[in-house]
């Protein structure tokens, strides 16, 4: 049975500049972030059992990116997940989770700040030597960003292609060193092969290590409103960008797995700068430490449109203040970016005298479970829709919605046991704090139709 699109769940008519490229290059440009450098270092001590985990974690990925299309070509015309999970259990519980999720967005991105100014010491030592300077520096890029999103989502579109394109580099150069030796010196492969035997608790954690490093591959289907022909485009770029990121993570951390010996792996905190010294000799550090930055500066801008986005859904949705949701000239939600910058500028304040490495560590902890709600609150919606018989037809046969959305529950609630309790409280802390500020938006709502029921003739 078909239902019609409530009006207050359709996406607001506005610039729909996001064609499939640029929405490909925010998937692939929003999930390969600072952390793909030190990824094979972090999977090095699981061995063999870290490609058993990857191939778990493309499987579950795949999944959750097949759950996602069906929901875009169901309502192409809804403002995405705010629209999906109101659809399925009312706008309550999808304000919870879009504010987790827009809390997940502004803090991460004070952490990818600060993990950028670590890289940027290479080149400028005084930033990490001189105190506070580190902080400052964080908040000048996060600034930077929201001003490129103020120019408008095009301009914002055209930087994560460009940053997409030259971040890619250093992987492709890795995954082609890795089949020119397969190729000349296959014996290479052979040397050190890691010895872990078979363990399905050594892959449940790379598991849950993958799935964090593949946060992102919703961002196609997030500014939905955004999006020209959102009912082909989003599906297309959400399953091209999660499938070819995950060969590349795969490319990446298999060479170095075979060519490193795994204790020398798991202690090097620059493996695809010793990668290339082992074979080629010389020192790649200062090369590397560039090609990072790139990444950390196209993923910062990336997750700043998308902050933007969520914010004015969400008041497009009446769970925050209306002005939030305006536009400036270019068609960028600018009050939504301002207020962004300000909270993950607060973030990177109470954290002004800690070191750079204790504030990155502790704000992407924090940042990865609030977005968990987002994963299991769009495929649970999904399988409610469908069984109260609420998906067109046009999202594809019963067994092809279903199946893909039971599978992506079953997984995301695997993969987060391995999360562990720390990350879990701060969840239900920051959704916890969300909860006053929706019911003083319900109570702020109730009060502005009441004032215009007295003065109606």
């Amino acid at each position: 049975m078909s239902v019609a699109s409530p009006p207050q769940l359709t996406a607001a008519e506005g610039p729909r500049v996001l064609g499939f490229w640029m929405c490909t290059a925010l998937v692939i440009g929003n999930i390969i972030g600072v952390g793909i450098f030190s990824m094979p270092a972090s999977l090095a001590p699981y061995g063999l059992n870290a490609l058993t985990g990857w191939v778990v974690n493309v499987a579950g990925c795949t999944l959750l990116a097949l759950s996602f299309c069906a929901l875009a070509r169901a309502f192409p015309r809804d403002d995405g997940p705010t629209a999906y999970i109101a659809r399925a259990f009312g706008k309550g519980p999808a304000f919870i989770v879009m504010w987790c999720y827009w809390v997940s967005i502004w803090i991460a991105n004070a952490a990818i700040a600060m993990g950028l100014v670590g890289y940027a010491a290479v080149f400028a030592p005084a930033l990490t030597h001189t105190p506070g300077m580190p902080v400052l520096t964080a908040m000048a890029v996060i600034w930077l960003f929201v001003l490129v999103n103020l120019m408008g989502t095009k301009t914002a579109g055209w930087v994560q292609m460009l940053t997409t394109i030259i971040k890619l580099m250093p992987q492709l150069a890795v995954i082609l060193l890795g089949l020119w030796l397969l190729v000349t010196d296959p014996a290479m492969y052979r040397a050190h092969v890691p010895t872990n035997p078979p363990s399905w608790h050594e892959v449940s954690a790379v598991s849950t290590l993958a799935l964090f490093a593949m946060l992102g591959i919703e961002c196609a289907m997030v500014p939905a409103a955004r999006v020209r022909d959102p009912e082909r485009n989003i599906p297309r770029a959400t399953l091209v960008g999660t499938l070819l990121t995950a060969v590349i993570y795969i490319g990446i951390s298999v060479v170095p797995m075979f060519l490193i010996p795994q204790q020398e792996l798991a202690a090097s905190t620059a493996p695809y700068a010793e990668l290339f010294s082992r074979v080629l000799g010389g020192g790649y550090g200062a090369i590397l430490a560039a090609f990072v930055l790139v990444s950390a500066l196209g993923v910062l801008n990336g997750w700043t449109l998308l902050a933007g986005e969520v914010v004015q859904s969400m008041s497009r949705n009446g769970g925050l203040p209306e002005g939030l949701s305006r536009e400036n000239s270019r068609g960028a939600p600018a009050r939504a970016l301002i207020l962004t910058g300000i909270l993950a500028t607060l973030a990177l304040v109470t954290n002004f005298t800690d070191s750079v490495a204790k504030i990155f560590t502790f704000l992407i902890v924090v940042a990865t479970a609030a977005t968990l709600p987002l994963y299991f609150g769009t495929t649970l919606a999904l399988v409610t829709l469908k069984w109260r018989g609420q998906v067109p037809a046009r999202a594809g046969r019963a067994v092809l919605v279903l199946a893909p959305a039971l599978g992506a529950l079953l997984y995301c609630g695997w993969a987060s046991i391995g999360i562990g309790p720390e990350p879990l409280l701060w969840l239900l802390v920051l959704g916890g704090a969300g909860v006053p500020i929706y019911l003083w938006s319900l109570l702020t709502q109730r009060r502005r139709a009441t004032a215009l029921g007295a003065v109606a003739p």
